[in-house]
């Protein structure tokens, strides 16, 4: 079976019909599919949800737990989950035939894998975003020749990819003045020299996608890089507040060769590439910031219906009904705001923006928000990760730790609120 058949072959799942839970593990009902209906998804994604859905229940939620509570490290990598979510073809979801699934909306249906897999575990789907995303936006400018030779052990989840944009002194601002990693031309490609630092999935990738300066031009060039090239080293696993599964790394390159076929698009016109790839990535971890808040959002409502307060369920207060009913409909409006920045980026759009920017930031606050608030009314218990006496086990706290990054990285909110005011407002008074 191929790619695109892996990705089709799932059927439907009946209306109100829930994946098992793994031993020992609560799973709260999925108020989503009572108050969210897809009714403007395009034929050609309509059946990515229950994929997607499937798929994670399957391999990711399992072991989602024993990922957030693991500390990092090479060992730590959580290939089983990454190669049973690509065996069912969620990696073939972003890619055109004759590798990936071929589908008309591939950004769309992407993101509708990523949020179901956040729903589950946020840095897991961090760890898609890399892969699926960042990547899968990077290697289209790829020649040919190099696209055949590399997709597929992408999309088979055989080797794992980066993306390396970000710099000790390089993020938010990425310029040939800001950037320290360059590339020097030589006869048969170039010679790369420098540092990359946060690089999800490094320490186990085989490909990586660097944007750097070349030579001492101010312009920059995104390459192809080989990780078992001499020269390449990875550092120790960067130990994070959340996020585990979603290990870090920096990356120092030291003479490295790479040939000049690797160039992903034209040389000196690199930060085009990066910056289609992290608009891309922005709508990404919109996708994501909604499978937090809706994981928030769920465990808040089970508590709701079971704990008793004064002599009522905690539920029955209309504070709490008026709060998880304005996060409800935020949440409708998250989940409409980055399938459609989707759609317009696979409508052609380069940039997506500003829904893009848009989609990002309300979406990745509103994962803290209801974080908050579902940790508010679950009191001692969301501040615990488990509970000595009866050995109960609470998700809360992994949700509110991880849900602080989403914030962070791939485009901080305070820079895409720039941004959509620069829409809004025109350069001339933005800058």
């Amino acid at each position: 079976m191929d790619a695109a058949e892996r990705v089709s072959a799932v059927e439907p799942r009946p209306a109100g019909v829930e994946p098992r839970p793994a031993p020992g593990q609560a799973a709260p009902v999925r108020t989503q599919d009572r108050t969210w209906h897809d009714v403007f998804l395009p034929p050609d994604v309509a059946h990515v949800r229950d994929m997607a859905r499937t798929s994670v229940a399957k391999h990711l939620a399992p072991v989602a737990r024993e990922i957030a509570r693991t500390p990092e490290s090479r060992e730590a990598f959580p290939w089983d989950a990454f190669r049973g979510l690509a065996g069912d073809g969620c990696f073939a979801v972003p890619f055109p035939e004759p590798h990936g699934a071929g589908l008309e909306h591939p950004m769309l249906a992407t993101c509708i894998v990523t949020e179901e897999i956040a729903y589950e575990s946020s840095s897991m789907a961090g760890v898609y975003d890399g892969q699926c995303i960042l990547n899968a936006r990077c290697l289209s400018f790829a020649r040919p020749e190099v696209r055949d030779r590399v997709l597929p052990a992408l999309i088979s989840g055989e080797s794992a990819f980066s993306f390396a944009t970000t710099e000790p002194d390089a993020s938010s601002d990425l310029s040939p003045d800001t950037l320290r990693t360059v590339a020097t031309r030589t006869g048969s490609g170039y010679l790369l020299n420098g540092r990359k630092c946060w690089i999800t999935n490094s320490v186990v990738a085989d490909w990586l996608c660097v944007l750097c300066r070349d030579g001492e031009e101010q312009a920059m060039t995104m390459l192809l890089v080989d990780m078992r090239s001499p020269g390449v080293t990875v550092g120790e696993p960067d130990l994070k507040m959340g996020h585990h599964g979603q290990i870090t790394a920096d990356i120092l390159f030291e003479d490295v060769e790479v040939p000049a076929a690797h160039v992903l698009g034209e040389p000196g016109r690199g930060l085009g590439v990066a910056l289609a790839s992290l608009a891309a990535g922005r709508v990404g971890i919109g996708a994501a910031g909604v499978g937090v808040a809706q994981a928030a959002l769920d465990l808040a409502v089970e508590r709701l219906g079971t704990r008793v307060l004064f002599g009522k369920k905690l539920g029955e207060m209309q504070h709490w009904q008026y709060r998880l009913a304005e996060h409800a409909t935020a949440l409708e409006a998250a989940r409409s705001l980055y399938q459609k920045a989707a759609v317009r980026l696979d409508r052609g759009d380069r940039s997506g923006e500003p829904e893009a920017s848009m989609a990002k930031s309300f979406a990745t606050k509103l994962a803290n928000d209801v974080a908050r608030d579902a940790l508010q009314v679950y009191g001692g218990y969301g501040f615990a990760k488990r509970i000595a006496a009866t050995g109960d086990e609470y998700r809360l706290e992994e949700i509110y730790r991880d849900a602080k990054i989403l914030e962070i990285f791939e485009g901080a909110n305070e820079v895409l609120q720039w941004v959509i005011a620069r829409h809004l407002l025109g350069r001339d008074l933005t800058g």
